[in-house]
C-alpha cells in the first residue's frame, strides 16, 4: 500500500491496451486460517487493489462492491471490512492523497442469503489512482471465494496466496484460457490463542503455502453472443476434499453431484415443502375433473399454477415463504412456485420431481456443492417421456423454459436419494417462417400481405418482449424498424392464449423507399426489408465461444408481382452456403416466371455453443450471406 509514484499518475494510457478506460495495477489476495478456542479454525481472505483511471468511462472502477454470504444455518454469517482506502492525484507536481471516510462505505441487504458491502472512493477523476484493502472473514472452510485473475480491464499483476494448515486438503481448480503460474512449499505454521482459562496457547503445525500469479493479463472484452463472460475468466477455485485432524477420524468433503442433490432434498425448506399437502386438494380436484389422461392433467395443472402464481423475482432452490403461504398469497420465489406444481402433479398421480439448476448469470458449476445451484424446475415422466416445466414465467410451455435456465445441465433429484443429470440444451430448432405476397407499381411503391409464425423459443421471446404491449405501441415499433411502412388489418394469434402454438401475425401493408429507380430500371432487394445488411460477426478475432442459446431456423418466402410495363433483366443466382458439420446453412433460390418472381431463403443455425476456433468460418459464412442477400433484382421498363 502507498507505493504510488509520480510516473504512475502521469501515465495517460495503459501501455498494453491503449483503449483501456482503466487498469488494475495490482490485485493481491491472501487466504489464511485463524484459530480460536471457541470456534476452531476460520478463514480470513484479505484483498488489496490498486486501480488507475485513464478515461472518464473508467470512473466507475472507483466504486467497488463485494457480495458476502449470510445465509448459513450452523455457522455465523460472513463479514466484510474495508480499510486503507486512498485516492491519489497529481496536483502541481505533487502527489495528493484523499482518504476514504466512513460516508463512502456502505452495506446493503441483497436477500436473506446475501449482503453486499461497497465503497465509493473520494475525489476521483481521470488520471487518479485508487487503492483500497478489505478483508472477508468467514467460518466457512469448505469453500474459498473464487479468485479471478482476469477482468474487463487489463491487469498488470495479480497474485493470490493461500496458507493452508496440514489438517485441510483442498483441490485447486484453474479455469479460463490463460495460463496461471503456481508455486507451493511446505513451511512451519503456528497460531497463538487464548484457552478457556485465559491462558495463551501455541498451536504448531506444517502449512502449505501456495502462490498463484500472473502479469500483463489482457482484458476479457464483452462480446456479442456470449452466455456469461465470468465462465471464461481465468480464475482459481478451491474445493475442500477432506480434513484430517490429530486423533480424529478423517472426514471426506468432496461429494458427487448425487450426494449434493440428495443433501439438498433432505433440507426442510426443500423436500418437506414438496411433500406438504392439505392446501391445494380442493382446487386440484375441481380443475382436473374433466381430464382423463396424464398429459391432460399435467397441462391443466401447469396452466393453473402458471396463471395463479406470480414470481417475486427472488431466485433460489429453497422455499422462501413456504408453499402453503405462497399458494394462499398467489406469489413466491422460484422454489415456492415450482414446488407447488410438483406437489400437485404428484397428488394427481403423475411422477414429478425437482430439477436443480444454475442460471446463465449464476455461472456453470465447477465442482459439486450446494451453492452452485440457484434455481429449480419441475420434471414429470408421462407416457415414457420426460417433460420439463417452469411455472414462474407466464409465457413458458412444456419443455420451453426461460432462456436464463438453459445453462448446460441440471440435476433431477428424487426423495429416495437417486438423481439424474438432465440436458437443458434444446435440440429441436425454433422456427420463424415469413411469407410475403407483394406487388410493385411503376413508381416503386410496394403493397402486399405479410404473415409470420414463430415457434418454441422464438415465440417465447416474442411473448416476453411484447406480451403486455398494446397493438398500437407494437405497430409504432414496427414503424421505427421499417420507416415508411403503413400497416392495416393487423391480426395476431396465440400471443397470450395457447402458448403451445406458434405466435402468428398477419397484416396488409404499403411501403415506399425499398426500390431504387435509375433511368428506365428498378433495383430491389429480393428479401425487401428482411435483407441482412451487415455481418453480426464483425470483430477481427474472437476470444470467447459463440453462444446462441438454442438452434433456430428462419425461412422466407416472397412472391413479387412485377409492375406493369416492366420485365426482369436479371436476378441473383441461387446458392447454397454451408459450414463444417452443417452448423450453419443458407439456401437461396430465385425464379422469375412471366410477371412474377419467387424468392425463397432459409438460414439454419444448428449449434448452441460453438468454439471460438469456429469464429473465422462463421464470420466468413455470414459475410457471404450478407453479400448474396444484397444482390439486386433488376427490372427494366419495356420500350
Amino acid at each position: 500500500m502507498g507505493k504510488v509514484t509520480i510516473a504512475d499518475l502521469q501515465e495517460k494510457k495503459c501501455p498494453t491496451d491503449t483503449a483501456a478506460v482503466a487498469a488494475i495495477l495490482f490485485k493481491k489476495a491472501r487466504t489464511y486460517f485463524v484459530y480460536t478456542d471457541k470456534n476452531g479454525f476460520s478463514l480470513n481472505h484479505e484483498y488489496t487493489y490498486r486501480i488507475k483511471i485513464y478515461k472518464k468511462e473508467g470512473l466507475d472502477w472507483a466504486n467497488f462492491r463485494v457480495s458476502y454470504y449470510v445465509g448459513y444455518e450452523n455457522i455465523n454469517a460472513d463479514r466484510v471490512e474495508f480499510s486503507d482506502g486512498i485516492t491519489y492525484n497529481l496536483e502541481n507536481g505533487t502527489i495528493e492523497k484523499t482518504k476514504l471516510k466512513s460516508e463512502g462505505n456502505f452495506k446493503n441487504t441483497v436477500n436473506e442469503y446475501w449482503n453486499e458491502a461497497s465503497i465509493s472512493m473520494p475525489n476521483v477523476k481521470v488520471g487518479s489512482i485508487v487503492e483500497f484493502h478489505y478483508t472477508l472473514k468467514s467460518e466457512n472452510t469448505v469453500k474459498f471465494p473464487v479468485f479471478t485473475f482476469q477482468s474487463e480491464i487489463p491487469v498488470k499483476y495479480a497474485i493470490y496466496t493461500t496458507e493452508i494448515p496440514e489438517y485441510y486438503f483442498y483441490k485447486p481448480i484453474l479455469k479460463g484460457f490463460l495460463k496461471v503460474n503456481m508455486d507451493s512449499k511446505v513451511v512451519n505454521g503456528f497460531q497463538n490463542f487464548m484457552n478457556e482459562h485465559n491462558q495463551t496457547v501455541n498451536l504448531s503445525y506444517l502449512q502449505v503455502n501456495t502462490q498463484f500469479y500472473q502479469d500483463n493479463i489482457p482484458a476479457i472484452h464483452k462480446e456479442d453472443f456470449v452466455d456469461n463472460i465470468d465462465n471464461y475468466k481465468s480464475a482459481v477455485v478451491h474445493e475442500l476434499e477432506k480434513t484430517k485432524f490429530p486423533d480424529v477420524p478423517e472426514k471426506m468433503y468432496s461429494k458427487s453431484w448425487q450426494d449434493v442433490a440428495f443433501a439438498i432434498y433432505k433440507d426442510k425448506y426443500f423436500g418437506n415443502e414438496i411433500n406438504l399437502k392439505g392446501y391445494f386438494e380442493q382446487d386440484l380436484k375441481e380443475i382436473i375433473k374433466k381430464d382423463t389422461s396424464e398429459i391432460q392433467k399435467a397441462n391443466t395443472i401447469f396452466k393453473f399454477v402458471q396463471n395463479k402464481m406470480n414470481w417475486n423475482a427472488v431466485f433460489g432452490y429453497d422455499a422462501d415463504k413456504g408453499v402453503k403461504k405462497a399458494y394462499l398469497e398467489g406469489s413466491g420465489n422460484i422454489a415456492d412456485i415450482n414446488f407447488i406444481l410438483i406437489a400437485m402433479l404428484n397428488y394427481a398421480g403423475i411422477n414429478a420431481n425437482p430439477v436443480l439448476t444454475s442460471t446463465v448469470d449464476h455461472g456453470v458449476p465447477v465442482f459439486p456443492n450446494r451453492t452452485v445451484f440457484n434455481y429449480v424446475l419441475a420434471a414429470a415422466d408421462i407416457d415414457g417421456k420426460r417433460m420439463l416445466f417452469d411455472a414462474t414465467n407466464k409465457y413458458t410451455s412444456v419443455n420451453i423454459l426461460p432462456l436464463h435456465t438453459l445453462n448446460w445441465t441440471g440435476r433431477l433429484v428424487r426423495s429416495d436419494g437417486t438423481s439424474d443429470e438432465i440436458d437443458l440444451i434444446p435440440k429441436t430448432p425454433s422456427r420463424t417462417n415469413i411469407n410475403l405476397l407483394v406487388s410493385v407499381d411503376e413508381t416503386g411503391k410496394i403493397s402486399g400481405k405479410y404473415r409470420k409464425q414463430k415457434t418454441d423459443y422464438e415465440a417465447l421471446q416474442f411473448r416476453e418482449n411484447w406480451g403486455t404491449t398494446s397493438t398500437e405501441n407494437y405497430l409504432e415499433k414496427l414503424d421505427e424498424n421499417w420507416p415508411g411502412i403503413q400497416i392495416n388489418d393487423y391480426v395476431i394469434q396465440n400471443k397470450q392464449t395457447d402458448l403451445s402454438k406458434p405466435v402468428a401475425e398477419t397484416f396488409g401493408f404499403t411501403i415506399s423507399g425499398q426500390i431504387e429507380s435509375i433511368g428506365d430500371k428498378l433495383y430491389m432487394n429480393p428479401l425487401l426489408f428482411f435483407t441482412l445488411d451487415k455481418n453480426p460477426f464483425y470483430q477481427e478475432k474472437r476470444e470467447l465461444p459463440i453462444y446462441f442459446g438454442y438452434p433456430k431456423h428462419s425461412k422466407y418466402n416472397v412472391t413479387i408481382d412485377l409492375p406493369k410495363g416492366y420485365t426482369v433483366e436479371s436476378v441473383p443466382k441461387s446458392i447454397t452456403i454451408t459450414t463444417n458439420e452443417n452448423m450453419e446453412t443458407f439456401v437461396y433460390n430465385i425464379v422469375a416466371l412471366d410477371s412474377k418472381i419467387q424468392v425463397s431463403a432459409s438460414l439454419e443455425n444448428n449449434g448452441t455453443l460453438l468454439s471460438a476456433s469456429f469464429y473465422s468460418e462463421l464470420k466468413e459464412f455470414f459475410q457471404k450471406v450478407v453479400a448474396k442477400e444484397n444482390e439486386k433484382i433488376i427490372l427494366k421498363r419495356i420500350p
